[in-house]
């Protein structure tokens, strides 16, 4: 993955300092430099320009490679099957879902800090070896959701032969796989949360039809049962409860 987000910089760096290095023809300020012991190291102006074009990719990072995904989708679910079309609105269930990110991520963030950030600002790791080292807790996150048969898919369709075990298998394959894990584990837990719903509509609507008021919609009487017994159950404090120990 670093490589192509290296090539993507190059090639945004060439476009924008071609004109201004024409005259002498170097770039003395963009440099790769390769070190005694086979590392690369990267001039300032380099990895300036590297994190600035990799904070365009951290809104895809914190929603893809995290938990986000499966607490956003499970609440949407959720709404839908209480029958609130707007309430709580998308700012709140985002609100909700990104603060229980970080609640739920905060153990792998302190290892990438630990292992990977900590040690490149007091300079004791390049570049390289600080994004090798801080991308190992997120892999090992991501291989404890990833499903098996997720990961044998992509990794099917990538072609890639020699690969053994899902700890060897690369970061364009990993990423695919964990999403598509986080969808379906999302889609179990919001049927489960849909089951009791769509059973007091049922009910409803039966009693309805057995009193004659077949011209009342049934969802109209059975919302206001729905959140009390959403609220009489404790459901958000369920609901959070569950998708924090889904993780493990």
């Amino acid at each position: 993955m670093m490589k192509y987000i290296l090539t993507f910089i190059g090639l945004s760096t060439l476009l924008f300092v071609t004109s201004a290095g024409a005259a002498d023809g170097v770039l003395p300020a963009v440099t790769v430099k390769t070190a005694a012991d086979g590392s690369t190291e990267y001039s300032v102006t380099m990895q300036i320009l590297l994190l600035m074009t990799s904070l365009s990719f951290i809104p895809a990072m914190v929603i893809m490679l995290t938990s986000f995904t499966r607490i956003i989708v499970v609440l949407s679910i959720l709404r839908q099957a209480i029958g609130l079309q707007q309430t709580p609105s998308n700012q709140v269930l985002i609100g909700m879902s990104l603060f229980m990110t970080f609640f739920i991520m905060a153990p792998v963030f302190d290892k990438i800090y630990d292992q990977g950030v900590k040690p490149y600002i007091d300079e004791q790791l390049t570049l390289q070896q600080a994004f090798d080292k801080g991308k190992e807790p997120l892999r090992a996150f991501m291989l404890g959701q990833v499903r098996t048969t997720d990961l044998k898919t992509f990794i099917d369709i990538s072609g890639y032969q020699n690969i053994n075990s899902p700890e060897e298998a690369p970061m364009s394959v990993l990423v695919p796989a964990f999403i598509t894990s986080e969808l379906k584990t999302a889609f179990q837990i919001g049927f489960m949360l849909f089951v009791p719903f769509l059973v007091l509509d049922l009910v409803v609507a039966s009693i309805l039809m057995a009193m004659g008021m077949m011209m009342l919609s049934p969802m109209i009487v059975s919302l206001p049962f729905k959140i009390m017994l959403f609220v009489l159950v404790d459901g958000w404090g369920l609901v959070m409860g569950t998708l924090a120990n889904s993780f493990g």
